[in-house]
């Protein structure tokens, strides 16, 4: 984490919720809800921590703007401070969080949203909130059970939902990795922005992609998940 973003963490102002929920939705991956206190805008993020002197993280919300439920996703990092201890939480514990913030949001315009792993988040919420069903989503993951919401996006989305898994092969899946699918468009759509959601090795492949296929750099917005 760079210092601008490590003194920005520090400055964020925090304050106590309790956890309604805490469920394994795949080996390791948690959906953890809270009760709503804030608006928020499809896409933004909050600062969550449990105390003891551990530093916040962000997490996007995956929950809709009208729900009564703020939800994030998360998956366990063993090496991780913070993780471990969320998917150690139960019902009634409470954590420290912040108020919403963040510029990377959906709109009405068309656009393709491209994921990997739990970047599928904010997405989730965009979705849950109105925002983008005639939108293209391409997910990318290692294996099978890496497709976090899979039915709720398939019903969504139709065939306007590609999730392309690079380790295992599976019935409707591409196999191989999303940079590969993106690499086989002979084309892509014109009047279109491209957000890229995801860990910074693909964030920046992918953005690399599609400046290669002549999208310019304005219509692609991205959120780097750390």
């Amino acid at each position: 984490m760079d210092v601008g973003l490590s003194n920005f963490m520090k400055s964020i102002r925090l304050v106590e919720v309790k956890i309604d929920s805490l469920t394994e939705i795949s080996e390791n991956v948690f959906v953890l809800s809270f009760k709503r206190l804030f608006d928020f805008l499809p896409g933004q993020v909050v600062a969550i921590t449990t105390g003891h002197n551990l530093p916040p993280r962000l997490y996007s919300i995956c929950s809709g703007s009208e729900e009564a439920r703020i939800s994030i996703l998360f998956n366990v990092k063993p090496e991780g401070e913070l993780t471990p201890r969320l998917a150690k939480l139960k019902t009634g514990d409470a954590i420290m969080v912040s108020a919403p913030f963040g510029a990377f949001l959906g709109d009405d315009k068309p656009a393709w949203w491209i994921a990997s792993g739990t970047g599928v988040a904010p997405y989730r919420s965009m979705a849950r909130s109105g925002i983008g069903h005639r939108n293209m989503l391409i997910h990318g993951g290692r294996t099978t059970c890496s497709f976090y919401f899979s039915d709720e996006l398939k019903q969504l989305f139709s065939d306007r939902y590609i999730r392309c898994c690079s380790q295992e092969s599976g019935d409707g899946m591409y196999h191989g990795r999303l940079t590969q699918w993106l690499k086989d468009r002979s084309t892509l759509p014109e009047n279109t922005n491209f957000y890229l959601c995801g860990s910074s090795e693909m964030v920046v492949e992918v953005r690399d992609i599609l400046l290669g296929k002549g999208i310019e750099i304005e219509k692609i917005m991205s959120e780097i998940y750390f």
